[in-house]
């Protein structure tokens, strides 16, 4: 609806600008009064002309007291000769001076056709716009199966393993995926047999799709990102198309790492739910299984998905061929909350003695999202109470906001209240003890 509004609007706006083309070809510049040529045999006679244009059959007359005049000759007499038909003075049109213009062509035949032309010029480019309409909408309709998975490529905002903090093992396990793109051949040499796919498992902001990121930038090879639930639509044969399109493009690009995102979307375990959603869902399942292990042995493609419900995957998915690998990815330690701190505030303006050991100390459970989210509050309390660098108190009263919600200053407990409160909580230390 918007693309057609935009060429409606395009289409009105060329429309004056054709109709005040014409006007302007069409029309002169200035008001000027059209005499006959009997009054103009009369201006020579009185002496008051001083200068005739001609230009075809139209005349422009210039009288000495500045003023102007138009007029029209006979189509097939000369001007003197009109003139003296009509009685002019023979010395008077002596002294007046006649230029005669040879008309422009291009102005003659465009102010000629330019009538007939406009209307049928009009309704072609109105033709031309539902043409065109017409035609995306078709084009449309061919590109519904081409996945719409985002490309990385290898120099745009390069992320590695340096900007991942903590994740020491599951690092280490993805170098050697980062070895076989960089250099597969050895492998293949000895005959081993690369891992076709990894599965990053974790709960919710461990850092799973920067890990696949940053391990797509130390090998230098394009990422294609894509979520599981871009697959899946209303129309059966969608997704599967989408998976295929997908895997071709990523081909085309080998080496490249190929990244589902949220997985367990279209890789539920098979055989439960009824309707044509659980149709098309096994469908595209099944064109992933089939895709992966279509590769090549010297297919430079990795496919990485990441998950935080291993446990509703279909078990053919995690059968040896197609997700080998399964990487978890934990909380992170303390030490891993320190470098993480420091990852996210290295950007910001923190004041002169604060040690992030004593925030690492104060969030255990944190993930990473967890992590970055408070180091962001910081920086917007700071910002809010007009100071130029973020506190110490700043960083706790985050702590909290993160885990408890924003303060609630309305919310205050009476005496009674906090009685009840109290006698509460000693019961429940009593049964514990």
């Amino acid at each position: 609806m918007k693309l057609i509004s935009k060429n409606l609007i395009y289409a009105f706006l060329i429309f004056l600008l054709l109709s005040a083309f014409f006007a302007l070809l069409t029309s002169p510049l200035e008001t000027v009064k059209e005499i006959g040529l009997s009054e103009l045999v009369q201006e020579i006679n009185k002496g008051t002309v001083e200068k005739i244009t001609v230009k075809g059959n139209d005349l422009e007359i210039a009288l000495k007291d500045g003023a102007k005049l138009s007029a029209q000759k006979e189509n097939e007499a000369g001007l003197s000769e009109s003139l003296k038909n009509y009685g002019v003075d023979s010395e008077k049109l002596a002294a007046t001076d006649i230029i005669v213009k040879q008309p422009s062509g291009f102005l003659f035949w465009l102010g000629a056709l330019l009538p007939f032309i406009l209307p049928f010029a009009l309704i072609a480019l109105f033709f031309w716009f539902m043409f065109r309409q017409a035609k995306a909408g078709t084009m449309q309709a061919f590109t519904f199966g081409r996945s719409g998975a985002r490309v990385f490529a290898p120099g745009e905002e390069k992320v590695t393993f340096k900007d991942v903090a903590g994740l020491k093992e599951a690092k280490e396990e993805l170098k050697e995926i980062v070895d076989f793109l960089k250099s597969p051949k050895k492998f293949l040499d000895i005959g081993a047999k690369i891992p076709r796919g990894v599965l990053l498992m974790g709960a919710p902001g461990t850092g799973k799709t920067l890990l696949a990121r940053a391990t797509a930038g130390e090998a230098s090879v394009p990422f294609f990102h894509i979520s599981g639930s871009e697959f899946v639509e209303m129309f059966v044969g969608v997704g599967a198309s989408r998976v295929r399109d997908l895997f071709q493009t990523a081909k085309k690009n080998a080496p490249a790492i190929v990244f589902i995102d949220e997985i367990d979307a279209v890789g539920r375990q098979r055989g439960a739910g009824l309707g044509g959603g659980h149709d098309e869902r096994e469908q595209t399942l099944n064109q992933i299984l089939v895709e992966m292990d279509g590769f090549d042995r010297d297919t430079n493609i990795i496919v990485m998905a990441a998950t935080n419900r291993p446990d509703v995957l279909d078990p053919a998915l995690l059968r040896p061929g197609r997700f080998d690998r399964r990487v978890v990815l934990d909380e992170p330690d303390i030490n891993d909350r320190e470098e993480i701190l420091k990852i996210h505030a290295a950007d910001k303006p923190l004041e002169k003695g604060i040690n992030l050991r004593r925030i690492a100390e104060r969030t255990p459970g944190f993930s990473g999202a967890d992590l970055a989210n408070l180091v962001n509050e910081a920086a917007i309390m700071a910002a809010r109470l007009g100071r130029k660098v973020i506190v110490l108190d700043d960083l706790f009263t985050s702590i909290e906001k993160v885990l408890l919600g924003p303060e609630r200053k309305s919310h205050i407990l009476s005496l009674r209240e906090k009685e009840i409160t109290a006698y509460h909580e000693a019961g429940h230390a009593l049964v514990a003890a």
